[in-house]
């Protein structure tokens, strides 16, 4: 690098004086300016560039050498900035300062200095190319230097390397023009920029096309033209805007108007934008028009009621059904029942004949309650409820239910013994319901002489798996993968054996609504297994004095000379001409009757019986609607009311016992379980007598 001094280029640098004191201060003055003025010069973090008046390079520094590539030596008098400048960039600038100052400039060295030369403050931007002939920006500022007079001397350039400044700007533009490029040619959202009052300031090809602006059209109108005008006149606009500025976000969805005035549903999400001290800079906005989804899900909305009103119509039309078919069978089965235990007995032909309608009518109660089931669990309605429940009872229970029905084809059964009591969790009654389903297939497509053996193991910690293996004809695999189907009988419809196809459908569903699985093994010419897998239960605690709670099932033996009163109101005449032959037998009992539900509460106030039977639907007023008044008048409040209905759907049975009724029949009756229920209704009231005595 030179090693001339830059006070040789500052006037005064070397002023002399006859004083030889002053002269010395100032000579040390001097020296401490000009190793000041040294140390600046030659940083290394910039360039220091000094020229003569024609531009010349006089001075180099260390930081010049290190930017450019060029040792001082190599300069030095021998080049001017000019040189090491881009010349297109020379040219752009003498061209541009030409214009501004109305005076024409000479591309090169002049075109860097002018304005200095002017005395005006210059500061601008350029390419530097270093020896090897890379280039890199520069921000150079220019300085003239001058002497006492005033007169220019040369002129001093100071520039930094402004390769990263421009690199982060270039990042900077790159990314904005993508996110401008991307955000333009978004066509699913509107992307709108707001400022702090609400107006619009920048509009996308997506806001275009949802709301049918054209850009030159809404930028700089407020952005309430899109609500709803009875929005605009509540002042919703406002509130939204506030609501972004209070917590930074706000998501909005509504209707909201085109330019063409239509409506378009709105997914809205707003963004307040601020700068670094938090003053607030505008919003953004983001749109998506949900129409067609709000449209899918109205359609659906109106699918789904439109299926809840036809399975309640068809829950409607199963109970009616249900009703109609009972009410004559009712009359059928329990006229059958009275002719199998008259007296005298039926001959024998006439016990086949009533043999006969029994079987049909069974059969037919049967078919009704399995596609009633079916209905109930298939519509979600269906209420169980989960309790610990002992194996050996339910099963105790199936045995005696279905071993007469295994004796009658000589099917020999054999059922598990429990040493230990095993409970499941399961609702007791269905569980029961399952297992006699099983059986009673296990026995109906049995062979001649065969066999059927139930056996209860833990199949996994907390799991009860209870099997029923049959050794009947067996079933090939392509079978099995059809046996749950509703209504496939897996071709036996030609076959003697009578059935729907349903019951291992309701089974298979009532054992998954009880948390368990079922599953069957079968191979052709041994027979099948089916088993059902049930969460097993803890033991629970036994409460204390349950026997005595429990209701007599037993019929009793009653004093003739007790007279009591029985009041039946029913509209239906088989109906009521059944019971009453039925009380004909009970010597201990009157039948008082009534063929709706005002004149039965106008003989029940009067003639006080001690149970009364209750039909549902009557005419004029309801069976629930009769027992409410009942209950309401202190006068019969007492008096233990039994339905005995046609409606039997678990629905109908739950509201009724929820109402009140003591007990809830369903038609047709059985004899015997009717007459049960009797003496528990008169036992009841007898009990409540003797209390008020």
């Amino acid at each position: 690098m030179s090693e001339k001094p830059l006070d040789s280029l500052i006037p005064n640098g070397q002023a002399a004086t006859t004083d030889g004191i002053t002269e010395r201060r100032r000579q040390e003055a001097l020296l401490k300016t000009g190793a000041l003025q040294n140390a600046i010069f030659n940083s290394a973090n910039f360039s220091s560039i000094a020229t003569d008046e024609k531009g010349v390079i006089q001075l180099f520094n260390v930081g010049a050498e290190h930017m450019l590539g060029y040792a001082a030596a190599e300069v030095v008098n021998r080049i001017t900035p000019a040189d090491i400048s881009d010349p297109q960039e020379l040219i752009a600038r003498a061209i541009a300062l030409g214009l501004e100052l109305a005076t024409p400039i000479t591309p090169g060295f002049e075109a860097l200095a002018f304005k200095a030369s002017r005395g005006i403050a210059d500061i601008y931007e350029l390419t530097y190319i270093r020896k090897d002939g890379s280039r890199f920006p520069a921000v150079v500022s220019v300085t003239a230097l001058r002497n006492d007079l005033d007169g220019i001397i040369g002129y001093l350039l100071i520039g930094t390397d402004n390769t990263a400044r421009k690199l982060v700007e270039e990042k900077l533009r790159w990314t904005e023009e993508s996110f401008r490029l991307m955000v333009e040619s978004v066509t699913d959202y509107a992307i709108v920029m707001l400022d702090p009052e609400g107006r619009v300031v920048s509009w996308n090809a997506g806001a275009e096309r949802i709301k049918g602006y054209h850009e030159e059209d809404i930028v700089g109108q407020h952005f309430s033209r899109f609500y709803l005008g009875e929005d605009v006149n509540n002042g919703k606009p406002r509130r939204d805007l506030e609501a972004v500025m209070a917590n930074g976000r706000f998501e909005d969805e509504g209707w909201r108007v085109r330019k063409d005035g239509s409506r378009f549903w709105a997914n809205v999400v707003y963004t307040a934008i601020r700068d670094q001290l938090g003053n607030l800079r505008g919003f953004a906005k983001l749109t998506r028009d949900l129409t067609e989804r709000r449209q899918v899900e109205a359609a659906l909305t109106d699918a789904k009621s439109a299926a809840e009103k036809a399975n309640l119509a068809k829950s409607d039309f199963l109970s009616s059904m249900s009703h109609e078919l009972r009410s004559p069978l009712n009359a059928i089965l329990g006229f059958a029942q009275l002719m199998e235990s008259d007296s005298p007995p039926p001959t024998s032909s006439q016990q086949a004949s009533i043999e006969q309608i029994l079987k049909g009518g069974w059969y037919l109660l049967e078919l009704i309650n399995e596609i009633l089931d079916l209905a109930v669990i298939e519509s979600g309605r269906l209420s169980l409820s989960l309790e610990p429940v002992l194996l050996a009872e339910v099963m105790l229970e199936c045995q005696a239910m279905i071993e007469p029905q295994g004796q009658k084809r000589g099917i020999r059964m054999s059922f598990p013994r429990f040493d230990i009591p095993c409970f499941v969790k399961a609702d007791r009654t269905r569980v029961k319901q399952v297992l006699i389903n099983l059986l009673s297939n296990a026995i109906k497509y049995n062979q001649a002489g065969g066999t059927v053996v139930v056996a209860c193991s833990a199949s996994a910690p907390e799991r009860i798996r209870i099997s029923v293996a049959d050794t009947g004809a067996g079933l090939p695999a392509e079978k099995l993968a059809q046996l749950f189907q509703p209504f496939n009988r897996l071709g036996q419809e030609a076959s003697a054996e009578e059935g729907t196809g349903i019951g291992l459908v309701v089974t298979k569903r009532l054992v998954e609504l009880m948390g368990g699985v079922i599953g069957v093994e079968s191979t052709i010419g041994m027979g099948s297994v089916f088993w059902i897998e049930l969460i097993a239960a803890a033991t629970p605690q036994i409460v204390a004095g349950i026997a005595e709670s429990t209701p007599v099932a037993q019929a009793q033996v009653h004093n003739a000379a007790a007279l009591r009163t029985l009041l039946y109101v029913e509209d239906n005449q088989a109906n009521l001409k059944l019971v009453e032959q039925l009380i004909a037998r009970r010597s201990d009992l009157r039948l008082l009757s009534a063929a709706d539900g005002h004149l039965g509460i106008e003989i029940a106030r009067a003639f006080q019986p001690e149970v009364i039977l209750m039909d549902i639907n009557l005419p004029g007023i309801n069976g629930i609607e009769a027992l409410k008044i009942l209950r309401e008048d202190p006068a019969t409040a007492h008096i233990p009311v039994v339905a005995l209905s046609a409606n039997a759907i678990p629905r109908d049975i739950v509201k009724g016992l929820e109402a009140g009724f003591f007990r809830y029949l369903t038609k047709p009756i059985k004899v015997n379980g009717f007459l049960d229920t009797l003496d528990e209704a008169l036992e009841f009231a007898e009990k409540g007598i003797s209390q008020c005595k």
